[in-house]
């Protein structure tokens, strides 16, 4: 119980205030002036300035309340090395079971730390922030953090810490560890597909000096340099960026003798690949009412840069006219076809046919260039059945169907069981309904001796799209040119858009489109493993995490032509799948992360802020065996470690669970006192 004296005044406490101004003017006089009875008269004004101001007893009855300690254990991918979880379960043990034997101690055991995908680095102090959030600061008695030194989200002052209480720092790990690591020190984020970009990275090594060891540089999987450095050196590497999108570029160094860890032997560097504008020729064989559909396509895509013609005046059509009195320009063939043909990514032949203005050696040239790595485009029309087809031009070795006719009908384009898996084709909108929600077509050139199944039909079943590799080149064949009616909306038109788009991409080699490719995704904490496919199974993946475990994975078909599973992406760093065949790589978080820069232990990191709180930081383990110090409650203290201890700062926090008031004045007694004070004063006068 505590005992007290509180005052609810009758009267404002300005009145009160000048009350007790008038009564020590009046004192003083009396005083100063002798007078007869001023004892007595000053003791009764005192009474009366003292009833006004209600003065009471008070009893509270109060529970005391615990003070609360906390122990934070660092489950962070970092503590996996050598013993060091066995090091902190052995401490926590032993700590609790010390901290609970201490009378009117509460204890509060935090995991922190643990990998999720998402959260770069050691974060300990947030966990033990959130830990405490329901404590009020006049309870918090301390806090023991068993980690192995490495967190990386420090206060910058004890002030910080939002609480007045000492923190110790219980380090796992040894004095002695030695590691390696790659450092990048500078590394570009984007680059120009086709153009090289620059890294710098150093070899770090940590408990030794004067190593050397053996650098391998991949891109994509593929080693594309090696050297050799030494401890400390720096040193540059130059990568080709290959194709857009992101290029996974490893940097690893060989491993050190008895070191702790060969997961930050490795560094990644993720090139997110942009194409330069894409050069696309188009050549319109004479005007016609689907011309303007591809030009339009086309010029609608900021990165694709066209060169477009139209023969207007092919050679039969001479009729003697100057040159310089033609309005039209001339159709640089040479230019095109045989000295910059390879500056162009695509080549597109829209209803094309033979007229005397590309000489039979440039079809060669072009057949040259599709294999090599080149893409050719044909939208047919009855120019491609005709007797000046450019299937009977050496471009034939590299088409993929012999024209034998023209069909004039209507049909609804289909997609074909290929074409519903194909990337180009799958999910068009309105395929999956019979017939087709698009408009029709009313041609379709006739083929034979088709190289590949089509991905899309036209009438009697019959190829209306084929899309073929030849060498590195791929080539496209649309047997109809009928696909403006879509663009113009006949019948509700269809997705001309959506399908010329994915057409052109895919034969610029967009990696999006690719038919056989294995990818990794990352959606919310997942890692999904994407098989597109045209086969009708697929081989398990074998996913490896960034600490090297393996893990063999089981794909289920999830629509046409895709296989897919899912796994918790739990760690930071590169991922790796494959099936044998194929290979992906994607980066979780940072491509550095932080958690794996350094991982040798050390009590320096933690040491300024658990001495400003007057804590220490010190090992748990020393020469194989846990040394735990002893564990003092300390009441009132600046410093809560000593030779051999650690102390915990126990308070005086209590709830009031009930209130005693007794008025002095109330009542009776109230009313004798002041009748006594007027009485005293009154036989004073008297005598």
């Amino acid at each position: 119980m505590q005992y007290g004296i509180a005052f609810t005044p009758l009267v404002p406490t300005l009145v009160l205030w000048i009350a007790l101004a008038a009564i020590v003017a009046i004192s003083a006089l009396l005083l100063l002036g002798r007078s007869r009875g001023a004892a007595v008269r000053v003791a009764a004004l005192a009474l009366i300035l003292l009833a006004l101001a209600n003065p009471s007893f008070t009893r509270e009855d109060r529970e005391p309340l615990s003070s609360v300690a906390a122990v934070v254990i660092d489950k962070s991918p970092s503590q996996n090395f050598g013993t060091r979880n066995q090091e902190a379960a052995k401490a926590q043990e032993a700590l609790v079971d010390t901290l609970k034997k201490i009378k009117g101690l509460e204890v509060r055991v935090i995991e922190a730390g643990q990998a999720d995908g998402e959260t770069d680095g050691t974060k300990l102090f947030g966990a033990l922030s959130s830990a405490l959030s329901d404590v009020p600061v006049d309870r918090v008695a301390g806090a023991f953090l068993i980690t192995d030194g490495r967190v990386h989200d420090i206060p910058p002052n004890a002030a910080a810490l939002g609480f007045q209480a000492p923190v110790h720092a219980l380090v796992t790990g040894r004095k002695d560890e030695r590691d390696r690591r790659i450092a990048i020190s500078a590394a570009p984020r984007f680059g120009i597909v086709g153009q090289p970009q620059t890294i710098t990275y150093r070899l770090d090594d940590q408990g030794v000096t004067g190593q050397r060891a053996r650098i391998v540089v991949r891109r994509d999987g593929e080693v594309i340099n090696e050297r050799t450095l030494a401890s400390g050196q720096t040193s540059n590497v130059e990568v080709d960026i290959k194709h857009a999108g992101a290029n996974i570029v490893e940097i690893e160094a060989s491993p050190l003798d008895n070191e702790l860890t060969l997961v930050n032997n490795r560094a990644v560097v993720a090139i997110e690949g942009v194409r330069d504008r894409l050069r696309v020729l188009l050549v319109s064989g004479e005007p016609h009412s689907g011309e303007r559909t591809w030009r339009n396509l086309l010029k609608s895509d900021a990165s694709i840069d066209l060169v477009h013609f139209t023969i207007l005046r092919p050679p039969e059509k001479q009729d003697g006219t100057p040159i310089n009195e033609l309005s039209l320009i001339a159709f640089p063939t040479r230019e095109l076809f045989q000295q910059r043909i390879n500056e162009f990514q695509l080549i597109i032949f829209d209803r094309y046919a033979r007229q005397g203005v590309l000489p039979i050696p440039y079809f060669e040239n072009m057949a040259r260039y599709v294999r090599a790595g080149g893409a050719v485009l044909v939208s047919a029309g009855p120019d491609y059945a005709s007797t000046s087809s450019i299937w009977r031009t050496p471009l034939d070795t590299v088409l993929p169907a012999e024209p034998v006719g023209v069909t004039e009908k209507p049909f609804y384009a289909h997609l074909s069981d290929a074409g519903k898996r194909h990337p180009v084709t799958r999910g068009l909108e309105g395929s999956a309904s019979e017939p087709p929600r698009w408009s029709r077509f009313f041609r379709t050139v006739e083929t034979r001796n088709a190289i590949g199944a089509p991905v899309m039909t036209g009438a009697d079943g019959k190829p209306l799209l084929l899309l073929s590799r030849f060498g590195e080149g791929r080539v496209a064949l649309l047997l109809t040119d009928h696909i403006w009616l879509w663009a113009r909306g006949y019948e509700g038109g269809g997705p001309h858009l959506d399908l010329l788009r994915r057409m052109s991409h895919w034969l610029m080699k967009q990696p999006d489109l690719d038919e056989e490719a294995l990818r990794l995704q990352i959606q919310g904490k997942d890692l999904v493993v994407l098989r597109q496919t045209m086969a009708d199974n697929v081989p398990p993946v074998t996913v490896t995490s960034p600490s090297g475990a393996t893990k063999e994975l089981t794909l289920t078909a999830s629509e046409p032509g895709t296989w897919r599973s899912t796994l918790p992406a739990n760690e930071l760093g590169l991922w790796q799948a494959t099936d044998g065949a194929l290979k992906a790589l994607i980066n979780v978080g940072p491509t550095n992360p932080k958690e794996f820069s350094e991982v040798t232990s050390t009590t320096e990191m933690l040491k300024p802020l658990a001495q400003a709180t007057g804590g220490d930081a010190r090992r748990v383990a020393d020469g194989g065996s846990i040394d735990l110090p002893r564990v003092v409650p300390v009441r009132a203290s600046g410093i809560f470690h000593g030779d051999g201890w650690m102390g915990v700062k126990m308070r005086d926090a209590s709830v009031v669970k009930g209130v005693g008031v007794l008025p002095m004045f109330a009542g009776l007694i109230g009313l004798l006192l002041l009748l006594g004070a007027f009485a005293a004063t009154w036989v004073r006068e008297g005598r």
